[in-house]
Formats: C-alpha cells, sequence, structure tokens
C-alpha cells in the first residue's frame, strides 16, 4: 500500500474502521499517544475492540475516552491504573483484560511486527501469567510460551516524519510507538512535522517508512500530567 498523506486524523482512519477489530496504540502512560487519531477513533463508532497498549490511557485523556464510549471489549495491557472505568468494568465482567508484564508485552508486539509466532521467556513462570499456557524448561529454568501479537491498524504517534513516511520519535515517546508500528497490517502515524525527504540523517530514522501507510500532521497537542507530584517550596 503507498503511503497516503490525510489532512485530519479522521480522514485518515476513513474506511478502515470495522465492528470486532484488533486496535494497537502506541506511547506510555500519556506521553508519545496518537491523541487526535484516538479521538477519530472514538468518532468512528467501531465497537466490540480487542485494543492493546501498554495502558487504556487515564481520566479524561487518551483511550479513556474510547473506552468510555463503551467500544472495548478487550484489552491486553501492562498497565491499567489510574483509570477507574476500567477497574469498575472489569470487575463486573463487562471487559476483559489480558494482563501482560511489560517487557514481555513489548517483546509480543515486537514479535509480531518481526513474523515471529511464540517466543519463550522466564518472566511470569509459576504465576497467574503461565496459567493455561505452554511451558518448557531450558537449560534447568523454566519457561512460560508467549504469542507474538498484530493488529488490523496501528495508531503510533512520532515527532516528526518525511514525506516518504520515515519516523522520528522524541525521547521518551519512542515507548511501544516503534514496534507498535510494525506490527499493524494498517499502521497510521500522527506527526508534529513533515519535513522534506533526505532531512534525516539515516542512522536517525526510528521507524522506516516501509512499515507506514497512512500520514497525518496531529493538531492542539497538550502535554498533560497523569499524576501531578510536588514538594513543598523551600523556604528562602
Amino acid at each position: 500500500m503507498k503511503l497516503k498523506l490525510y489532512p485530519d486524523a479522521h480522514a485518515a482512519l476513513e474506511g478502515i474502521t470495522f465492528d470486532g477489530m484488533t486496535v494497537m496504540s502506541g506511547g506510555f502512560g500519556l506521553c508519545g499517544i496518537p491523541e487526535n487519531l484516538i479521538v477519530a477513533l472514538r468518532d468512528s463508532g467501531a465497537k466490540d475492540l480487542t485494543v492493546i497498549g501498554n495502558n487504556v490511557g487515564c481520566d479524561e485523556h487518551g483511550m479513556w475516552l474510547v473506552l468510555a464510549n463503551n467500544q472495548i471489549k478487550k484489552v491486553l495491557a501492562s498497565y491499567v491504573g489510574e483509570n477507574k472505568i476500567l477497574e469498575s468494568r472489569f470487575m463486573k465482567s463487562e471487559i476483559e483484560i489480558e494482563f501482560n508484564p511489560q517487557g514481555t508485552l513489548a517483546e509480543r508486539i515486537r514479535a509480531g511486527g518481526a513474523g515471529i509466532p511464540a517466543f519463550y521467556t522466564r518472566t511470569g513462570y509459576g504465576t497467574k501469567v503461565a496459567e493455561g499456557k505452554e511451558t518448557r524448561q531450558f537449560n534447568g529454568d523454566w519457561y512460560v510460551m508467549e504469542t507474538g501479537l498484530v493488529s488490523d491498524i496501528s495508531l503510533v504517534k512520532a515527532w516528526k516524519a518525511d514525506a516518504e513516511g520515515n519516523l522520528v520519535y522524541r525521547k521518551t515517546a519512542r515507548n511501544f510507538n516503534p514496534m507498535i508500528a510494525t506490527a499493524g497490517k494498517i499502521t497510521i502515524a500522527e506527526v508534529e512535522e513533515i519535513v522534506p525527504v533526505g532531512s534525516f540523517d539515516p542512522d536517525h530514522i526510528h521507524t522506516p517508512g516501509i512499515f507506514v501507510q497512512r500520514l497525518v500532521v496531529g493538531k492542539h497537542y497538550v502535554k498533560h500530567i497523569e499524576r501531578l507530584t510536588t514538594r513543598p517550596r523551600e523556604k528562602l
């Protein structure tokens, strides 16, 4: 699929969302999340979604918007705090959550993007994480088999892109975005700026454009803080 530039996030998702699809969304907490694409996903009305990502946003922000709109049936995540709706619905068995150790989730996504169907890890052996999964012993240690993950649509947020779809992320916004970009059947990148081809040093590109099918420049970014913690100002 040839890379296409879209005028806004809603146009970028037009014609590719459907009920029951699997969506990966990049970022960590509220850092590096595709804010505009998440709003467009909510507005698409697609329901019974399986959402894969480190977390499901927090109250009023991020993927929380899609959750609050009753569009998600299952979540594969590592951290589910800061989200009262998710907690309430999980306790009432209204939504399914597949908990993953953070490193395992990242590797499952990376494996899916690399065409690796499964791998073994020591993390989680002997815990609830391993229940119902194949285990195997290597060199005297026990391992749990985890499967790779892929998505119908991957939504990622990058700092800059060039016209070929090569992406550069900024600092901690690289969390989960690079591997999620590789694991989608269709990957849509939301960026802050598009620069001419040749602007990037090839060694500085984080996601090659071959993984990106759709591109949009986002708007109205706000740096929200999940939980503001401060200490009293020292008296001079």
